[in-house]
């Protein structure tokens, strides 16, 4: 699971603007980072400007997942990330970044505001912590040590039947044992009384 790019946009009417963005891209090799670079830009602009106000949209490009939110103030979010990559973490981390960022920079930056001139720099520290959705999400993680547990729980119910089966074998055992131990003392009690001294 990888992320690539989060990038935080502004749709108003069919123009498009990109406010700040920040990218992942030590697995691309070195000469080609800046290409990747525009690329990701320009696929989120034009996902953005072809989503809907208020709707979240998860679009395939190539081996790679694009998954767009935009709010209905024209505010929207747009996260690169590879196949793997859960969508419901992916459209929480939007949620996130979109609510933080229109805290932190006033909606009259929005329309005229860009990349070079915005103060927002959270976007590479939420691409840092998001990179493992197990560890920044609550629910994948419960999810995983559930999932744990239950691997856990398996292993220990068959253990547990595999004592059984033991325990079945010591028991069918020890009935035979018993029936051949009523046999070895009714045997030594008629020897007993035949040799009865007086």
């Amino acid at each position: 699971m990888k992320l690539y790019s989060l990038s935080v946009l502004y749709k108003r009417d069919s123009k498009v603007n990109l406010l700040k963005g920040g990218y992942d891209l030590q697995s691309f090799g070195y000469f080609q980072r800046g290409s990747v670079k525009e690329f990701m830009v320009f696929t989120s602009q034009i996902i953005v400007e072809r989503c809907r106000e208020g709707s979240r949209s998860t679009v395939k490009e190539q081996e790679y997942m694009c998954h767009c939110y935009i709010r209905t103030d024209g505010l929207g979010g747009v996260l690169i990330a590879d196949h793997e990559y859960p969508q419901r973490v992916a459209f929480t981390l939007l949620n996130k970044v979109l609510d933080d960022f229109s805290q932190k920079v006033p909606s009259i930056q929005w329309s005229d505001g860009n990349p070079n001139t915005l103060q927002y720099n959270e976007l590479d520290a939420y691409l840092a912590k998001y990179q493992n959705p197990r560890e920044a999400d609550s629910m994948m993680k419960i999810q995983s040590e559930l999932d744990e547990t239950k691997i856990i729980l398996h292993k220990s119910i068959e253990a547990v039947l595999e004592r059984g089966e033991k325990l079945d074998d010591l028991v069918a055992k020890s009935d035979d044992l018993s029936a051949q131990s009523k046999t070895f003392y009714k045997t030594a009690k008629k020897q007993n009384q035949c040799c009865v001294i007086l």
